[in-house]
């Protein structure tokens, strides 16, 4: 089978037309006269097209999601559960065209691809399990004859932006823990990749309408960030869920925390790997090159920095180097392919001047970067993985470069100054460090050690397990998504007390006699 019958095979299985309604509140779909065009960076070819969502639509859109929240809530979270367990049933039997998907429009590798959405089959498997443990805690009262507990309630319509880099993984992560909750969602993706959106409702809409539920409980729209600024303004929609940039996540929560509601961000990540001198080399290499080159290094946990011990560091250096020679860059399709290409030609433009910024600085590029050329490259979105040499304090350094270049660093002393680098930058989502050494290990791992959401010891910066409460602190946002405690953003927390005596006692003693 070749690529283009392979692309167009999932398209069908898919349920993708060449042209395509955008908005949609389940069964019902609507279109408006404005379209997006989805290009494929891996080929540049135009693969369908998609309606933007109007503000009436939206406004629609809303309504329909409100009235489903009251029905909705109202279901049994087991039950809830048993809807999202048929929806990864589902996912499961798409996991290939689904995978195929991700990869053409996104440009991610096939075997990412299918990554990405065995992520949703395992949020789905979580989320089936905490159907049944939404639970709160029992306290003993101070006054007598009275019980206190706390209990979690839905929330109400939970507003998911995501972005293009995991244009599936990222929604289902929210949807998942929000409808078990008793939540309905409303889901903007991407314009980058609202063909991964369209596929992903589709198949959402026809497990709830299986089950005879209402419209409204995953609702679908489409358009850039105006459709967005109308999501984070809207009094109805409580939670703003939201990945991407920084200065977009700073837009969002301000928006929302001007009409108190409540944001979960997902933002930039700036991420290190501390190679000590008690690191296994190979082990390092394994986990930097793949941190640093996989999703062509525009993952929010990619490997950016790598701070590196001074006694050996040439001998890093050197493995490096031989690694990034062995990289195969082309079409992600093709599974013999290591990079494929960057998500469309801003991405590569900012690559470059990345590349150019660290010179100027006083970096050194010591593996080659720049644009592929030929009939394999034709979009104009491949580029060469690079490595510079450079300072921790150069400005290019100390923000996220979203495209596959590793800036290496050089650190003397104690791990105490790899730390200090590595947590000097104001992202702070993922870290990692390589040592064989407990108390380094332990050192990293401590109040005093990694400042990230995720510290990581022998394993790279990239790739976060569902089990785990995903996300960072300081400009990584502050969210958590996925595992552990994750479900009780989309909640909210109420505290009961209840009086079974005849008296009524007042709290801390308090006396008021009638």
């Amino acid at each position: 089978m070749t690529k283009s019958t392979e692309i167009k095979s999932a398209l069908k299985a898919l349920n993708i037309k060449t042209e395509n309604a955008g908005t949609s509140t389940g069964s019902k779909w609507t279109s408006s006269s404005q379209k997006i065009s989805s290009f494929s960076p891996v080929d540049g070819a135009e693969i369908a097209s998609v309606s933007t969502t109007t503000i009436k639509e939206f406004e629609a859109v809303v309504n329909t999601a409100s009235t489903a929240f009251n029905a909705w809530r109202l279901v049994p979270a087991p039950q809830r559960g048993e809807i999202v367990r048929q929806f990864g049933d589902r996912l499961r039997l798409l996991k290939n065209p689904l995978g195929t998907l991700v990869s053409y429009e996104m440009g991610k590798s096939f075997q990412e691809g299918l990554g990405e959405v065995q992520e949703m089959i395992d949020i789905c498997d979580f989320a089936v399990g905490l159907s049944r443990q939404l639970h709160g805690l029992t306290m003993h009262s101070e006054r007598p004859g009275h019980r206190m507990y706390e209990q979690y309630h839905p929330l109400g319509i939970v507003g998911i932006i995501s972005a293009f880099n995991f244009p599936v993984a990222v929604w289902a992560w929210n949807s998942a823990l929000a409808w078990i909750c008793g939540d309905v969602c409303i889901w903007k993706p991407s314009e980058k990749t609202p063909l991964c959106g369209l596929a992903c409702q589709k198949i959402a809409a026809d497990v709830f309408a299986e089950n005879g539920l209402p419209e409204g409980i995953s609702c679908l729209v489409n358009g850039d960030y105006k459709v967005g600024e109308s999501m984070t303004k809207n009094t109805s929609i409580p939670l703003i869920s939201a990945t991407g940039s920084t200065r977009m996540g700073k837009i969002v929560a301000e928006t929302v925390a001007r009409r108190l509601g409540k944001s979960l961000l997902e933002l930039g990540g700036n991420n290190a790997i501390i190679v000590s001198p008690h690191a296994d080399i190979k082990m390092t290499v394994i986990g930097a090159v793949f941190g640093a080159v996989g999703t062509a290094g525009q993952r929010c946990t990619s490997t950016r920095r790598l701070i590196i011990h001074e006694s050996i560091y040439e001998k890093v250096k050197s493995a490096l180097i031989d690694a990034y020679g062995q990289l195969r860059i082309g079409n992600p399709l093709d599974e013999t392919n290591h990079v494929g290409p960057l998500i469309d030609s801003d991405a590569v433009t900012n690559y470059l001047k990345a590349l150019e910024k660290v010179v100027s600085e006083g970096g050194r590029i010591i593996v080659e970067g720049g644009v592929l050329e030929g009939d394999d490259y034709k979009s104009g979105c491949y580029v060469k993985p690079a490595i510079a040499e450079a300072e921790n304090s150069f400005k290019i350094v100390q923000h996220e470069t979203f495209a596959p270049v590793l800036y290496l660093l050089k650190y003397s002393g104690g791990l105490e100054n790899a730390i200090a680098m590595q947590n000097s930058v104001a992202q702070g989502l993922s870290s990692a460090i390589m040592t064989n050494n407990l108390r380094e290990a332990e050192l990293f791992l401590s109040q005093a050690g990694s400042d990230c959401g995720i510290a990581n010891v022998n394993i790279g910066t990239s790739g976060a397990e569902i089990g785990g409460a995903f996300g960072g602190e300081k400009d990584t946002g502050g969210g958590r998504e996925s595992g552990s405690d994750a479900w009780k953003i989309y909640m909210r927390r109420q505290t009961n007390t209840i009086n079974y005596t005849p008296d009524l006692p007042l709290a801390q003693g308090i006396k008021f006699d009638l």
